[in-house]
């Protein structure tokens, strides 16, 4: 069974090991991060150090200055936790380990850009905006990242992509000291509060003939029974007649992105370049995983990367040829169980995967690693 596993330029360079422990662990492939956001990350087992911060979001290479001149969005370099082109350095030396190597992109999910351009940002019905969170239906921010997708995904020697969070974002976010728990969100409460109402978002609304005030009363006036302590529960989303001309803005917008980002990944890649989406198949969800139609994103991409748990509705739609790669968890510490891989991963092949992601080789601990290596023999 094909399996590869995410990695971060800071887990290789500078530890000579590390590229001949990723390929002994029976990988096929590394998903390497080339943009990344901000993180505090263990590196268990490096020479020099345990613990990376990445202070911001940030292109993990030199990126080209012709192509951002005079644009007034554009990525931020990173700092002394991934100095110089060090994707490129990590990128070699994995290579020359014999591992294929696949670039990791993060798109939608800056918190810097939001803290000094607060205009590009998602800004809920409330008036709060989120700054991690670039709102996709702004033609400056989706310009931006499209070209971020098509210079951070074709990296020298890079046999495909990973793009992540190519969608919306919303209000789920792993933020330093959160304190957003208090109150049980669940799916419904979650995309009232991760729906948009900046001035690209209202237009997008009138367009659809929903009056952008009259639905913002409507979300809050749903979300009480939320604050209130209840589940708010209710029919569908709990926008009555607002709710199938909303979902369908948001999903044409959605698709449009991720049209124009997997397009402008292949016209600046070379022949063979495989580009996959970090993706759910419900159509309404935010977050790293983006919402999309199963149908629609397999049309657009060579396929997915989506949890072991949404397989299915994939496979279901699958085509030909299409990739769906099944994302276990493997570190413990965080919630993984490397030493039910194996089986896990029957499972997820019986749903229509036809490769595993491990998430995440540099994180992981030596027990960890050492259950996912049995667990790749046995499933040879």
């Amino acid at each position: 069974m094909r399996a590869g596993a995410f990695v971060y330029p800071w887990d290789v360079v500078g530890d000579p090991a590390a590229p001949g422990r990723l390929a002994e662990l029976g990988l096929a492939s590394v998903t390497l991060a080339s943009a990344y956001h901000s993180t505090r990350a263990l590196t268990p087992r490096h020479p020099a150090h345990r613990i990376v911060t990445a202070e911001h979001a940030a292109v993990l290479y030199p990126p080209d200055p012709a192509r951002w001149s005079g644009r007034a969005l554009r990525p931020y370099e990173a700092g002394e936790w991934a100095p110089g082109d060090a994707y490129g350095e990590a990128g070699r030396a994995l290579a020359d380990a014999g591992l294929e190597v696949h670039t990791w992109v993060v798109l939608a999910h800056n918190s810097r850009l939001g803290a000094e351009r607060p205009e590009t940002s998602v800004l809920n019905a409330y008036g709060d905006r989120y700054p991690w969170a670039p709102c996709i239906a702004q033609p400056d921010a989706r310009a931006y990242l499209v070209d971020l997708a098509a210079e951070a995904a074709v990296r020298p020697g890079a046999a495909g992509t990973e793009l992540e969070s190519c969608g919306w974002y919303g209000l789920a976010h792993l933020h330093a000291h959160d304190k957003t728990a208090g109150v049980p969100l669940g799916d419904r409460a979650q995309y009232l509060m991760s729906l948009c109402f900046c001035p690209s978002c209202r237009q997008g609304y009138e367009d659809g003939g929903v009056d952008p005030d009259a639905l913002a009363a409507a979300v809050r006036g749903a979300l009480e029974p939320v604050w209130a302590g209840g589940d708010g529960a209710g029919v569908g989303l709990g926008l009555g007649s607002f709710e199938e001309p909303v979902l369908a803005w948001r999903t044409r917008t959605a698709r449009a992105l991720q049209e124009a980002a997997v397009g402008a990944v292949r016209a600046a890649a070379p022949a063979g370049f495989r580009v996959l989406l970090h993706a759910d198949p419900v159509p309404y969800r935010c977050g790293a995983n983006v919402g999309t139609e199963p149908g629609h994103v397999l049309a657009v991409a060579d396929g997915v990367v989506t949890p072991a748990a949404t397989v299915g509705p994939f496979g279901v739609a699958a085509r030909p040829g299409s990739v769906l790669a099944a994302n276990f968890g493997v570190v413990s510490g965080m919630g993984g169980s490397p030493g039910a891989l194996a089986e896990d991963a029957e499972r997820a092949v019986a749903e229509g995967a036809t490769e595993l992601r491990l998430y995440h080789a540099g994180l992981a601990s030596d027990a960890d690693l050492a259950a996912v290596a049995e667990a790749l023999r046995a499933l040879g």
